[in-house]
């Protein structure tokens, strides 16, 4: 097969190696298989890398640690664990005369209720300082003050 310029025709395209100058005498890093044999597996598998060392099987401690928010307490009751008896609790609360109560009661004196009016903030809870109290143990978890 000869073109009609006398140049001959070539009867197979380039391989990938002869294309891009890789060297196509350099051996291979792994056996290949002759054509005609079917590869088995046997000594298929490339070499093992040998520039680091196989990792050690030292074995991993993990420990969870639950950070708890810090709770906000309001004229409300909160629903919590105890940190006294490690319970989950919805907390009890008591009032106490504040700075609120007295101020109030102090307020209404300088506006003339001196008979005994003034003494009205002291019956009124929304002036009143708020403790919460678990109602488990009876330990006083946290306090709300009005001022």
């Amino acid at each position: 097969m000869s073109a009609p310029s006398g140049i001959p025709v070539p009867s197979a395209p380039p391989s990938y190696e002869e294309t891009t100058g890789i060297n196509v005498s350099y051996p291979h890093p792994y056996p290949v298989p002759e054509p005609g044999q079917k590869p088995d597996g046997k000594g298929m598998n490339p070499p093992p890398y040998m520039g680091q060392p196989a990792p050690a099987n030292n074995p991993v401690t993990v420990q969870t640690v639950y950070v708890q928010q810090p709770v906000v307490f309001y004229d409300r009751p909160v629903q919590m664990c105890c940190p006294s008896c490690n319970q989950m609790i919805v907390t009890r609360l008591s009032y106490d005369s504040g700075a609120l109560t007295w101020l109030s009661c102090g307020g209404l004196c300088l506006l003339g209720c001196i008979a005994g009016c003034c003494l009205i903030p002291f019956c009124i809870d929304a002036l009143k300082d708020v403790d919460h109290i678990c109602p488990n143990c009876s330990a006083l978890i946290g306090s709300y003050k009005r001022l």
